[in-house]
Formats: structure tokens, sequence, C-alpha cells
């Protein structure tokens, strides 16, 4: 007899589970893309590479989780790309690195001194 009780297996909650996991992903990139293209964010910016790495890599767990190889291997690619874009963006902000400004003043301060 049925009850009308929507019964959940387990297997059907994690398709729910990975689902949301891809929206997820899927909005955060689309996001990031949105928010570039009308130059809200710069695309070799943390906030944007920020969101296309966790975007990336929920997509690439999803990928994972439902043995889509192909999809794996390009989320890994982009997850990659962004996180190696932050990694590098804060390296080239170190404090031995100078700032533009830095230099700028440098340089005009020795073409001043040479005139």
């Amino acid at each position: 007899m049925d009850s009308g009780i929507l019964v959940v297996s387990d297997s059907m909650l994690s398709d729910i589970d990975t689902v949301i996991v891809a929206y997820l992903g899927m909005f955060l990139i689309l996001v990031a893309f949105f928010l570039e293209t009308r130059n809200k964010l710069h695309s070799k910016g943390k906030p944007y590479l920020s969101l296309m790495a966790i975007g990336s890599a929920l997509l690439a767990i999803r990928a994972y989780l439902i043995e889509e190889w192909a999809f794996l291997i390009l989320e890994l690619a982009w997850f990659s790309t962004a996180f190696l874009g932050i990694v590098f963006t804060q390296l080239s902000k170190s404090p031995l690195t100078p700032d533009s400004v830095d230099v700028k003043i440098e340089v005009e301060s020795a073409i001043e001194d040479n005139q």
C-alpha cells in the first residue's frame, strides 16, 4: 500500500548533494565572468581568481563523483590556473618586490640628479 511518503535513498541524497555542489560551482564561475565582463573585477585580480578557483574545484568534485573524467581534467586545469594566478599575485606583492610607484620615483630622482 502506498503511504504517499517520499523515501529518499542514500544514493538519491548523494545525487542531490552533488547537483547542488555543481550548481554552486557553476554559479561562482558565472558570477566571476559576469563581473569581469562589466569591468567590476579584473581577470588577474584575487577576487576573480578566487571565484574561479572555488567554482572549478566544486565542479571538479562533481566530475569525480559522477566519473566524468574529461570534465574532471578540464576543471582541474581551470582550478590549477586560477590557484597559481593567486599564488603568483601574492608573490609579486611581496615586500622584496618594489612597487611601480617606488621605481618611478627612483627614476625621476635619478633624472633630476643628472640634470
